[in-house]
């Protein structure tokens, strides 16, 4: 059960979306939630070091006028949670984004869900970068939250996509407290043929699900490589899905988080709520 959640509140993007959804969560599971706000410093850290103690002093300037940033996001999100009546704690952080991004990442450790906002390619911010850091750091699910997202966050009806892989059997597991309280799950499969042994098939998904009292039908469906996303949005438009569960492809490259084509591509057009495992 996801009794401890994380909430990653923008400072430099609308934040509405992740505010309404993280509390609407929280409420409906009784849940604590904690929010953390970042506001970002933009001297490095190496120049603080080399340029002495005036630069220093311009730099924790600059890193307290960050926290104010931080607070001021903080405080939204602090009136609606106590309007809500759950139980929260905030925390405002000033700092560069690279150790902003460790800090998110430890933190996300020791929550059993993290709430992050759908990336904006639209628009140039720090803010962009730490859901995917989140997602790379965290060692547990992540519930991506589309920056259209609006009202209450609901999980009626799930849509798994399943290929049978490691990072696929993880999000099912991270997923299974909103499996047990869905009203229909929808096992979806591109190209299964290809894809999953007989041992990871939809099929075999669909009777472990079923020793856990979940009853699941399944959707096979063909795509080109490029059409994989669009093909599981367009489905999960046409089933009402509430919730999409699916791995988080990626890989670290000298310090450079690389996502997968289709997580890619998922995050760049995300239209429904979906939770990630890496």
């Amino acid at each position: 059960m996801y009794k401890d959640i994380l909430v990653h509140i923008p400072t430099e993007r609308p934040m509405r979306s992740a505010i309404d959804g993280s509390i609407s969560l929280a409420a409906k599971l009784n849940a604590h939630l904690d929010a953390v706000a970042v506001g970002y410093v933009a001297t490095s850290a190496a120049y603080v070091m080399e340029g002495g103690a005036a630069v220093a002093a311009v730099f924790e300037l600059e890193r307290e006028r960050a926290v104010e940033r931080a607070e001021a996001a903080l405080a939204v999100f602090k009136s609606e949670a106590a309007n809500a009546g759950i139980s929260y704690a905030s925390h405002a952080l000033g700092a560069i984004p690279a150790d902003a991004a460790g800090s998110l990442g430890e933190m996300a450790r020791l929550h059993d869900l993290s709430v992050v906002l759908q990336p904006d390619p639209t628009q140039g911010s720090f803010d962009n970068d730490m859901p995917r850091e989140i997602l790379f750091q965290a060692g547990g699910p992540v519930l991506f939250l589309p920056y259209t997202f609006r009202g209450a966050f609901k999980a009626n009806r799930i849509g798994i996509c399943w290929d049978g892989s490691r990072l696929a059997a993880r999000a099912v597991r991270d997923a299974a407290p909103f499996l047990a309280r869905a009203a229909e799950i929808v096992i979806i499969t591109i190209n299964e043929t290809d894809a999953a042994s007989n041992e990871a098939s939809a099929n075999s998904l669909t009777k472990h699900l079923r020793r856990r009292g979940l009853s699941t039908r399944t959707v096979a469906l063909s795509a080109t490589r490029a059409d994989i996303q669009p093909t599981i949005l367009s489905l999960a438009a046409d089933e009402s899905l509430d919730l999409l569960v699916m791995g988080g492809y990626g890989h670290s490259r000298l310090q450079e988080r690389v996502l997968g084509g289709v997580t890619r591509a998922m995050l760049d057009a995300m239209t429904v709520p979906t939770l990630m495992s890496h």
